[in-house]
């Protein structure tokens, strides 16, 4: 380890031998067998669940709710990569199908944080919380065939204001 902190300050020939030993070292972490990928699947899962039940004992403070209760979520909707791959998560996020379901998601997730971290309005914060379950339902629904189509004809069969 010392020899590459001693060739970062040498010349630019060592460049690329520090490069390959940094690659060689890094090159082992993602290769994790199928049951290791299950238990981190699970304690993220886990984990998410918690910070989410969490928030609510903490419900009464909108801060530390939308704190915990987003990053319950987060570690949640982030634990399928485990199981898929951040670049397979990645590419159905973005799919064409679901790209807006997961910008809706993902901006009222930045929305409540601005909201309890930098605004520290409860009102704004529960409203913003409140947007983000809906916008992570919306999201979840993406992955089930045809169920934003039912949900959709459902809720205008429900609310429809002809009289």
């Amino acid at each position: 380890m010392w020899k590459q902190v001693q060739s970062l300050f040498s010349d630019q020939e060592d460049d690329e031998e520090l490069q390959e030993n940094l690659l060689d070292e890094t090159e082992g972490l993602c290769n994790i067998s199928p049951k290791q990928r299950l238990y981190a699947f699970g304690v993220c899962s886990l984990a998410g669940i918690i910070c989410m039940f969490l928030s609510m004992v903490v419900f009464v403070i909108p801060i530390k709710f939308a704190v915990l209760f987003t990053f319950g979520n987060l570690l949640a909707v982030g634990s399928t990569v485990f199981l898929m791959g951040a670049t397979r998560q990645l590419q159905m996020m973005f799919d064409p199908v679901r790209i807006y379901a997961t910008s809706i998601y993902i901006g009222f997730i930045v929305l409540a944080l601005i909201c309890a971290l930098l605004i520290h309005s409860k009102l704004l914060t529960i409203i913003a919380i409140l947007c983000e379950i809906l916008a992570l339902i919306w999201y979840s629904l993406s992955y089930i065939p045809f169920a934003r189509a039912i949900v959709s004809k459902v809720m205008i069969r429900l609310f429809d204001t002809e009289i």
